[in-house]
């Protein structure tokens, strides 16, 4: 009986995690780009819906523990753009196109391999530009309302310490706590579950610095890691049939707000590893699990943006940078490993975390462009071969006869 039941709590687990630690991210991400609390919770409920229909899907079809999630780095993403031109219904034509890019990616290997040519240094060093502001609100929280962000942040770091699973849904209790304590008088806020249909439009501005980029993110930072995690448990992912689902479902929940379902990165772990069974091919009952689950929270979408809406704006992001500093260092570490792409990757993470929007078109794009161009203009060209003589051996100059030397 505990071998059976082993892998379904291995999905609660998966799924509250993912859930506790990142929604508040959706959330302002969605409201950054110009939806309306309505809106926002739409597009929390239709992310775990969809993550939840996919895992399941998945799990059931491959038997393999494919845990599906939202877009994290995408909703920093939106955070990091803010407003588009052309409001909420351009966001919602960029979360359409993202959608239809991720089902070619599936499609097209050519694609999915245009993608993965992205320098890995720049590509990380974007992610950190977009992750930077966001990871930056607990300090800022901590001066604005230390009251309420200085027992969140404790926590955060006592769990980070002993229980480190736990260390950002325990941080969201305390918040919850605190804004239940601090807040006067009851919400009038509409809590039901319900779905806020938008008809999307299309701008350049928003093709170009939202689409884009949150394609390139949501490629580079979830679905390539979410293969690598399957593959350090011993596991093939079948990358192209989960690009294709994940791309169904992110086309299907655009119009509804959600703006990207992929492959999970963080979460993957638990529901790959031994923790959720010995037996490895028993592991997909808890990813299928975990989409029960996740699609059961987002019942709660309601609830949570009413619970956001309560708080001080800055207290919500708090949250969420803490749930972000995990990826942030991942990020950093990556863009800045090789020596001879490093000022590359920071004038990458410097213009996307500037914020700049040139043209309409946010910083996440130019810090792309701007990075790739630092490469192309200084690349090192090749070592050039020694000269042969007339018997075809490489002439040896001064200091590599002396180093050929005996004794």
């Amino acid at each position: 009986m505990a071998g059976r039941l082993q892998p379904v709590l291995a999905g609660v687990v998966t799924a509250l995690v993912g859930f506790a630690s990142s929604f508040t991210v959706v959330l302002a991400g969605l409201r950054a780009v110009g939806a309306d609390p309505a809106q926002a919770a739409s597009g929390l409920l239709t992310l775990c819906v969809a993550s939840g229909a996919c895992a399941v899907w998945l799990g059931l079809r491959h038997r393999l523990p494919l845990a599906i999630a939202w877009s994290t780095p995408g909703a920093a993403l939106l955070v990091a753009t803010g407003p588009v031109p052309g409001g909420w219904p351009a966001a919602v034509g960029a979360f359409l196109l993202t959608g239809l890019l991720i089902i070619a990616a599936g499609l097209i290997p050519a694609l999915g391999r245009a993608v993965a040519a992205i320098p890995a240094p720049v590509a990380s060093a974007m992610l950190a530009g977009v992750l930077l502001p966001l990871c930056t609100a607990p300090v800022r929280a901590l001066v604005e309302v230390p009251r309420l962000a200085g027992p969140v942040v404790l926590v955060w770091l006592l769990l980070h310490r002993f229980a480190r699973r736990w260390a950002v849904p325990g941080a969201l209790a305390v918040a919850v706590v605190a804004i239940a304590l601090t807040t006067s008088g009851p919400a009038r806020l509409d809590v039901a579950p319900v779905v806020a249909l938008t008809a999307p439009t299309w701008t350049l501005p928003a093709v170009v610095g939202l689409a884009l980029p949150l394609f390139l993110v949501t490629m580079a930072a979830q679905n390539v890691p979410g293969t690598a995690v399957l593959a350090g448990y011993g596991y093939r992912a079948p990358l192209g049939s989960a690009l294709r689902v994940t791309g169904l479902a992110t086309t299907l929940g655009a119009s509804a707000g959600g703006h990207a379902v992929n492959l999970a990165a963080i979460t993957a772990a638990l529901a790959a590893g031994p923790d959720a069974h010995p037996d490895p091919d028993r592991r997909w009952i808890a990813s299928v699990t975990a989409g029960i689950g996740m699609a059961l929270l987002g019942l709660g979408a309601g609830v949570a943006t009413a619970l956001v809406l309560l708080s001080p704006p800055v207290l919500v992001e708090a949250v969420a940078g803490l749930a972000l500093l995990a990826a942030l260092a991942g990020a950093v570490s990556a863009a800045v490993a090789q020596p001879e792409t490093r000022e590359a990757a920071v004038v990458t993470l410097v213009v996307t975390a500037s914020g700049v929007s040139l043209l309409g078109i946010g910083g996440a794009f130019w810090g792309l462009v701007a990075g790739c161009l630092m490469l192309l203009l200084f690349r090192r060209p090749p070592a050039a071969s020694p000269p042969a003589d007339p018997d075809g051996r490489p002439e040896v100059g001064p200091d590599l006869a002396v180093s050929h030397r005996p004794g």
